[in-house]
């Protein structure tokens, strides 16, 4: 969609006032079916309020529902940028009001983040959810620029790549971390634009000098939100059976990783964390088979 002179889409036109350098505000009026000249209802206004070099915030206040709002902000935007030179948009959304939400997302603003207790409402500290549109970004009615907007409002959730070295005894390695007081798996959190199995091999470079090799996936699991932390999708690797002397091997990183340690399935309980000393002992039993759990109990149905 493109704003043209006059500054409508067929259905609406919108009045921009005389810049002030600050505030530009368009009034927004309905079309008759006789034509742009048949001025229609006046259905509210969009502000566009400088707040930095290049940057603006737009905010609205308009009847008729969410379509005349998504129309009108697709066209303030493309006039901001094109008559306005302004480089960066942003709308601030109350993230308990969802239209307004859905209004700045098909408007082509990608959702950013929250700004925890941003706003004071009636004396009440509320988030304010952070929602943004670049001039270079893709336009919403092209398909990379409606995928970009669908997936800054999708879930995020993380996925940790652990990976259970035993050796001949049918002990387990864990490290001693320098940040809590359980033992803890080599491994850890996967990067963005990483396969798990790569950032399961990255950790154990970074944490333990080496790379063992990945010889099957042990276990899926999901972790529930957990001492701060929101919930997880967690991939358990088979690093293999190993000399207790590989240990002698290893290089702990100094920093992260204090020390290893072979452990038993016995002995886990008060050494690692209540969700570890659930599965692990049932990992370790059955090392051939791919273990299936929600919170380290097997999902049966």
């Amino acid at each position: 969609m493109t704003a043209v002179d006059p500054l409508s889409d067929g259905e609406l036109t919108l009045r921009p006032s005389p810049p002030n350098g600050q505030v530009t505000t368009f009034t927004v009026e309905h079309i008759h079916p006789g034509g742009p000249e048949h001025a229609g209802d006046t259905l509210g206004t969009v502000e566009v309020r400088r707040t930095t070099p290049g940057v603006a915030l737009v905010v609205w206040s308009l009847d008729g529902g969410p379509g005349p709002a998504q129309q009108a902000l697709r066209l303030v935007s493309e006039y901001a940028f094109a008559e306005l030179g302004l480089e960066r948009l942003q709308v601030e959304v109350d993230p308990e009001l969802h239209s307004s939400a859905r209004v700045a997302i098909r408007s082509g603003f990608r959702r950013e983040g929250v700004l925890r207790g941003g706003a004071l409402v009636d004396g009440e500290r509320r988030d304010v959810a952070i929602y943004g549109m670049r001039k270079d970004d893709p336009r919403p009615d092209s398909v990379t620029g409606w995928t970009a907007l669908m997936d800054s409002t999708l879930p995020k959730k993380r996925v940790i790549a652990h990976v259970v070295v035993r050796d001949t005894a049918g002990r387990v390695l864990l490290c001693q971390v320098s940040y809590k007081k359980d033992l803890e798996l080599p491994g850890g959190v996967v990067e963005p634009d990483e396969d798990p199995a790569t950032g399961a091999s990255r950790e154990m470079q970074e944490e333990i000098g080496t790379a063992l090799p990945l010889l099957a996936v042990l276990a899926i699991d999901w972790l529930p939100r957990w001492e701060g932390w929101g919930d997880a999708v967690e991939i358990l690797y088979d690093g293999g059976v190993h000399d207790p002397s590989l240990i002698d091997e290893l290089q702990p990183d100094g920093f992260e990783i204090r020390g290893l340690s072979w452990h038993a399935p016995e002995e886990l309980e008060g050494l690692v964390s209540p969700l570890n000393a659930r599965r692990l002992p049932m990992l370790l039993a059955a090392p051939d088979q791919l273990h299936n759990l929600r919170a380290g109990v097997p999902i049966t149905s």
